[in-house]
């Protein structure tokens, strides 16, 4: 008689190995459809959008803006075309800044101010997205809200004075000596990462080559080295460090593959930066032009 050895049904199954999820946030291919504002938030989208909006008049009242419709229609394109490759929720708004600060910001609401200063010293429109991209995300992510929320956690004591009607925390003068609310402005470490990698996957969807990115981050490094308050406090507070390069660098390598081509330059950007550094010139000329103002003058004695 033959012996049968039998075996429990589970042990002929094999099951495949579990892998881990992906992190939607590194996956360029989920762009769109994914939740990047996750986190405490005591903010609506609409009391977001309102209260940007009441901040960027602020804005606009105190700085002299660039009301050239060339130059203004060319980065409102730009943006709109990094924001449509974004996991933005939130119409974006773009405006330029005249100011030789290097410096952009951005709002709570999608409101996203450049000045005039950055625009010149990008060589590239990649490099001039690169920047725009990164504050797209900071606008996706809900950065401003975010911050501002966790700073009420931390002091729930203290009310808010903007819900009061007031203004709290002007006490940033930043880029064209424009007041801000700090906590809009000033990102955590995480945030300011969060805001890297998502802006390096919006280039890199729009097109454009990424590295760029990294480019216009080290220039601006190099001009603050050689002229100091080149750039503004703003833009400093959290600059592109050696370890933030590498992890762009990193991401660049790891979670963005290899396209045949990228946009790195194009005519358009060329006119544009022709224009804005042409009114700039004018600018200085019109203003070493102007007459001394009179200056009180003592009568010499006998």
């Amino acid at each position: 008689m033959k012996l049968r050895l039998l075996l429990p049904l589970t042990a002929l199954v094999l099951l495949p190995a579990l892998s881990p999820a992906k992190d939607k946030k590194k996956d360029p291919d989920e762009i769109g459809n994914r939740d990047v504002a996750k986190g405490i938030n005591f903010y609506s989208i609409e009391k977001e959008i309102a209260l940007g909006k009441q901040l960027a008049l602020e804005v606009e009242k105190q700085a002299k803006m660039v009301d050239d419709p060339i130059l203004g229609e060319y980065v409102n394109r730009l943006g709109q075309n990094l924001g449509r490759n974004s996991d933005a929720k939130i119409p974006l708004k773009f405006k330029i800044i005249d100011s030789d600060s290097i410096n952009a910001f951005t709002l709570p609401g999608g409101f996203i101010f450049v000045n005039s200063g950055l625009i010149r010293v990008a060589e590239t429109e990649a490099e001039l997205a690169g920047v725009i991209a990164h504050e797209i995300a900071h606008s996706a992510a809900r950065h401003m809200t975010r911050q501002q929320t966790r700073a009420e956690i931390v002091n729930m004591a203290t009310v808010p004075l903007i819900f009061m009607g007031g203004w709290w925390g002007y006490v940033a003068r930043q880029g064209a000596n424009v007041g801000i609310p700090l906590g809009f402005l000033s990102f955590s470490r995480a945030f300011e990462s969060e805001a890297d990698l998502l802006g390096l996957e919006y280039m890199y969807k729009t097109g454009y080559d990424p590295t760029a990115s990294v480019d216009i981050f080290e220039r601006i490094e190099s001009l603050e080295k050689r002229r100091p308050g080149t750039m503004a406090r703003m833009f400093s507070s959290h600059p592109m460090t050696a370890d933030r390069i590498r992890m762009a660098q990193k991401n660049i390598a790891e979670i963005l593959p290899n396209k045949a081509n990228y946009v790195v330059n194009t005519s358009g950007f060329n006119e544009m930066r022709e224009r804005m550094v042409a009114q700039h010139r004018r600018s200085k000329r019109e203003a070493a032009a102007e007459p001394s103002k009179p200056t009180l003058q003592r009568a010499s004695g006998s």
